[in-house]
Order: C-alpha cells, then structure tokens, then sequence
C-alpha cells in the first residue's frame, strides 16, 4: 500500500480506508468521526494527495495560521490559493469581508464557491482581485464540522454514526452502508451552505498534479515538447508524451497542443486544453462491462 510506503512509521489503527469511493463529504465525515472519538477538541486538517507544494515555510505559516482561526472562532478555514492565469480546470473562492481581530495572515469570510468556470468567466474573475483558486486544502476543529454535517447533511451524518457505533475501524455494517452514501464533495455538503467559512489567500508555490497539463509545468524546458519516456516526432509542438514503458515508443506527426499517454494497453490522445473531459471517458468505460478492464 503507497501511504505504508511512504510513512511505514504510520501506526496501522490510523490509516482509514474508504469502504467505496463516495467523493469527500463522507470521507471527510468518517475521518472527524474517529478523530472525535479519541479528541473531541482536536484540529483536523484536510490535504489532497496529489498536490504540490514548493514553498514549506510559507505553507507551514498558512496552516499554522488556519489552526488558529479553527481553534479561536470555530471557523471552517479553507485555503484559497491566489490565481496567476484564469485557470478552467480549478475551482473558484469569493472572499468577501476582512476577519476583525485576526493577528496573521490575513483572512476573508468567503461570499461563494464556483466550480470550474470557463474561459471568460475565469478571466472575470481574476480582474476582480477578489477570488482565489480552490485549493481542497481544509483546517477546523472536529467538533465545528460534525456541527455542520449535522445541521447541513442530517441523514448522512445520522447514517455514519450509527454505523460506527459498532467496534473496530473496520465492521460489517460500515462496509454495508458506506458504498449507499451520497456521493457528494464537501464543499457542495457544507461549504456552500454554511455561515462560518473562511479563506486564506496564499501563495505557496502550489501545484495540482492531478492533470496531465502539470508535467509541463514542472518539467518544461527548451525543447517544444515535455516528453516522458522515448518520442519521435516530426512538426509537433507545445505536446506532452508519457509512457509507463521504457520500451514503448510515442510518434507524432503534425500535432500542436496534445497530450498523449501510452499505459499498458491504453493509449490516450486529448487536446491540452479538454483533459478536465478524461473523467467523462473513464466514466464510459467503466459503464460498458467489455470496457471497464481499460478504466
């Protein structure tokens, strides 16, 4: 298992596991649920995976600053990150009025979320000075979000902590109910809905892995193209070509902007600027039983 790999220091009773994929509301409520259980008081902090931070010291200061706001006011504090292109991949914070009496870095109560805009409306934004990317990166006090799934999501919180007053992390009646969940994120659960979230603009030199299109904004040099594994090409440029294969070979012919990845025996070829659109493929072939293997 990659988290053991990575922290094999990880005492085995702290690592949860999803029961099946629901989105974050109910992962994240799983989670508070069992830290509530050993601390009531405790701060908890929500981090996606597959993000990349260059600035420690400053991110440090951030979340340090984030904890105080969740211990002090029973804040939801989220962490905008300030936009530097009008990106239509990422989510949208609107902040709104400055916290009074908030020693640090600034902070704002947020006004509204907006998923993945697009092109001109992103643009809009960024001209504003008023928003910031939608980082994933959550601080509060356990207590103050299961106050929030219980007033906002009632039947999901009901749910999950009947299901987790039976013994052992791991129980028959969890692993039952879990994959019957909503399948839902946190900010649609909670964030839009409640009075008591706020946001941090920082600047930490993050990054979001989760798209193809990072590999040339971390691997870019001076070649037209960012390329991963062997490639051949003839008139193509501004291409990202990745292959999990040492053997394997990408050629390409007259192609501008694309992303080609060759795994196994998938071959992916999409423009640059629909790869937010890969979900909506997996999707298809995971509802095509002949398919799904290739998902």
């Amino acid at each position: 298992m990659q988290v053991l790999e990575q922290l094999p220091e990880l005492a085995l009773e702290n690592l949860l596991i999803e029961p099946a994929p629901r989105d974050t509301a109910a992962a994240i409520l799983y989670a508070a649920l069992r830290i509530a259980a050993v601390s009531p008081d405790a701060v908890m902090g929500v981090f996606p995976a597959d993000h990349r931070v260059a600035d420690t010291r400053t991110f440090t200061e951030v979340i340090g600053q984030a904890v105080r706001l969740a211990q002090e006011a029973q804040h939801l504090v989220t962490i905008g990150i300030t936009p530097n292109f009008p990106a239509t991949g990422y989510g949208y914070i609107q902040r709104g009025a400055a916290l009074e009496n908030s020693a640090g870095l600034p902070a704002y109560r947020v006004t509204r979320f907006t998923e993945k805009p697009d092109a001109e409306t992103a643009q809009a934004f960024l001209n504003t000075g008023l928003y910031s990317w939608n980082s994933g990166i959550f601080v509060w006090g356990v207590s103050a979000i299961l106050k929030a799934f219980e007033q906002y999501q009632p039947e999901l919180y009901q749910r999950l902590t009947a299901a987790l007053q039976t013994h052992g992390p791991f129980n028959a009646q969890l692993a039952q109910i879990f994959p019957t969940l909503p399948k839902t994120s946190i900010d649609y659960a909670i964030l839009e809905k409640a009075d008591n979230v706020v946001v941090i603009p920082a600047e930490f030199g993050w990054d979001d892995l989760g798209d193809w299109n990072a590999l040339e904004r971390l691997l870019k040099g001076e070649g037209e193209n960012v390329a991963v594994g062997r490639h051949v090409g003839l008139d193509t440029g501004g291409a990202i070509l990745y292959t999990t294969s040492g053997d394997d070979l990408i050629a390409t012919i007259g192609l501008e902007d694309v992303v080609v990845v060759r795994a196994g025996e998938v071959t992916l070829v999409v423009r640059k600027d629909r790869t937010q659109d890969i979900k909506k493929v997996v999707q298809q072939l995971k509802s095509q039983p002949e398919l799904e293997r290739f998902a």
